[in-house]
């Protein structure tokens, strides 16, 4: 399994490591959360497509479309689930990727969405030679994820017009590589 970040002064407590079929039970539980899954695209609401998102999430891996991470702090029965973060769209020659993420429920409020996000485009500008610019993406009515972006170092750029399957109009917010 690949680790791509662990505790350091950009992810303190945090690792990011490629999803795996013992992350089945934890996913499940996160989704159960209507917030979770107002914002998602893919339902996931029982163990069968769980087993599906975690294979799509490995085959996107292992084809190089879209790397998903799962995000795990430890607590004090062992590691646990706190939140999926993406890279999308990166492709060679390509300067520009998009950043997905959501966060457990239960780990909202802490400032684990916006070290996890600074990590993974640390990673993806250390990991793809040529990419130059990172778009995090939401609809105008996710506060939170607009919070997340600031906190992130992505800087708002435009309104993007609604498009499917989101009906509104959204933010599309920047983070150019150091």
């Amino acid at each position: 399994m690949l680790i791509v970040a662990r505790t350091s002064e950009t992810v303190p407590g945090l690792v990011l490591r490629q999803w795996c079929g013992d992350d089945l039970d934890a996913l499940l539980a996160a989704y159960r959360d209507p917030v979770l899954r107002r914002w998602t695209r893919i339902p996931v609401t029982d163990a069968a497509e769980g087993r599906r998102w975690l294979d799509q999430a490995r085959q996107d891996w292992d084809d190089g479309r879209r790397y998903s991470l799962a995000v795990v702090e430890d607590d004090v029965d062992g590691p646990r689930l706190v939140a999926n973060v993406a890279l999308k769209g990166v492709a060679p020659g390509q300067p520009t990727a998009e950043v997905g993420y959501w966060t457990a429920a239960w780990a909202r409020g802490r400032g684990v969405a916006p070290r996890a996000v600074t990590a993974l485009g640390e990673w993806a500008f250390d990991r793809f030679p040529g990419l130059t610019r990172l778009d995090l993406l939401h609809q105008v009515d996710n506060v939170a994820s607009c919070r997340v972006a600031q906190k992130s170092g992505y800087v708002f750029q435009e309104v993007l017009p609604a498009r499917p399957p989101f009906p509104l109009d959204g933010h599309r917010h920047s983070r150019a590589a150091a």
